[in-house]
């Protein structure tokens, strides 16, 4: 099974998300991470849909995608054509022992603290999947309170669009 990465023109309206996940999801597909959001254009969304599948069965999803009304566009980003980031907001418990160690490692990761308080700090850190996990390995010692993380979004590399 390959990691395929889908960038998704849609309308922006009402019901869209949940047709295009319908199709992928009826048809067996696992979806590893999906975002959603306006592009330049406020009456067009774009999604980026991370699916597992075998090669042989991209070609099913991305026909079937393509047949959807609400579809305007569907591009298959290599990875190595693509440029990926996700978002990932952490919040580490802390004492006034481990804070300078905490924003130590932060500093490493170039993450951004966006929240202090006495007994936590909140991060913020932006880049690939690795990159997040990593650092969620190095904070999980000092006790991480909660996180939110983004799928992953992405545009294909140099001057080409999926315009």
């Amino acid at each position: 099974m390959d990691r395929i990465i889908l960038s998704v023109l849609v309308e922006n309206s009402a019901g869209v998300l949940g047709r295009v996940i319908g199709l992928i999801s009826r048809r067996g597909f696992n979806i590893e991470s999906l975002t959603v959001g306006e592009t330049q254009e406020s009456s067009v969304s774009r999604m980026t849909i991370i699916v597992l599948c075998d090669p042989d069965a991209l070609d099913q999803i991305v026909e079937q995608l393509r047949k959807l009304i609400c579809v305007i566009k569907v591009e298959v980003l290599p990875p190595d054509r693509a440029v990926c980031r996700e978002l990932l907001l952490v919040k580490v418990s802390t004492t006034s022992k481990t804070r300078s160690e905490v924003l130590e490692i932060a500093s490493i990761f170039r993450a951004r603290v966006i929240d202090v308080s006495t007994g936590s700090l909140t991060l913020e850190i932006t880049g690939d999947g690795g990159k997040a996990d990593a650092l969620i390995g190095l904070l999980n010692e000092f006790g991480i309170l909660e996180m939110a993380r983004t799928g992953v979004v992405s545009l294909e590399r140099g001057a080409d669009t999926i315009y």
